[in-house]
């Protein structure tokens, strides 16, 4: 069995989004998928096969208000539009084959933090609703989004607990992997003064969430030499950016090259993915 690994970061899965566009163009399909934040909420557009789908989605409205605005706070307590991006977005701009990506043969989990626990759980997109409350809650950076209900628990994004959830999809019998990172080689996270403030904000509401967010960097630093090490035992592809993105890019040539970078990068490295695959 083989899974595709998906890393989070706002907007530097783009690089991802072009590498598994190239792998739709040469009808690669993995059969188990699973992310983290912006990679599943941009992955599930490879499962339902909509190349270039989320490349249209950021050239078009990356800049518009409506997307991401400090106004969207007034209206959805987050400075991303929710409803924009979830719902309106998917149902009427750039509609969201909901058909072919319920009917496709993927397994395809999104992970997110549980903020009473502290915990990562990973949950089906398949069963997730129209108006993609999974999606919303792996997304829900703190202090950028609300926390997101489900099942009557409290969710932040999946990255904060495990920012690269390779381990999970080894759990499930993965044994080969197609890790796609969206920060360049040698990148290593320190502890950011986002996550100081997120925790000290949060310590009273979630007291779980505090130690997550004070050594998330720890535990990113650590899941990408892991990652680099299956890679060099040849049980994984490990593809990543060679240049930065900052992930709140505003230039729509820096986001259309790094998605060209990523294309160009699985096409190089086609062969080897293939081999995953193979039985």
């Amino acid at each position: 069995m083989a899974g595709m690994i998906l890393e989070g970061g706002t907007f530097r899965p783009i690089f991802s989004c072009g590498a598994m566009d190239a792998l739709l163009a040469h009808d690669i399909h993995f059969p188990y998928v699973i992310g983290v934040s912006a990679g599943i909420s941009d992955g599930v557009s490879y499962v339902s096969r909509q190349k270039g789908r989320n490349l249209e989605i950021l050239l078009r409205y990356r800049n518009d208000k409506r997307y991401v605005g400090l106004r969207n706070f007034l209206t959805c307590g987050s400075l991303f539009g929710m409803d924009f991006i979830y719902r309106e977005i998917p149902e009427t701009y750039v509609p969201f084959d909901f058909r072919t990506f319920y009917a496709a043969p993927e397994t395809v989990l999104a992970g997110v933090t549980n903020a009473r626990t502290g915990e990562a759980e990973y949950w089906d997109c398949k069963k997730t609703d129209q108006d993609f409350t999974l999606l919303r809650a792996t997304c829900a950076l703190p202090l950028l989004f609300p926390a997101i209900e489900m099942g009557g628990q409290p969710y932040y994004d999946g990255g904060l607990r495990d920012p690269i959830p390779i381990r999970k999809a080894m759990a499930d019998g993965q044994e080969k992997n197609l890790i796609l990172l969206t920060r360049p080689a040698g990148y290593r996270k320190g502890l950011s003064r986002q996550n100081r403030l997120a925790a000290r904000v949060l310590r009273k509401k979630y007291p779980a969430l505090e130690p997550v967010l004070l050594t998330r960097h720890e535990a990113y630093n650590e899941t990408v030499r892991f990652c680099e090490q299956l890679e060099a035992e040849g049980r994984a592809v490990v593809l990543r950016p060679d240049r930065p993105l900052d992930s709140m890019e505003k230039d729509l040539s820096n986001i259309r090259r790094a998605y060209e970078d990523g294309w160009r990068m699985a096409e190089a490295r086609l062969e080897e993915i293939r081999a995953l695959l193979a039985p």
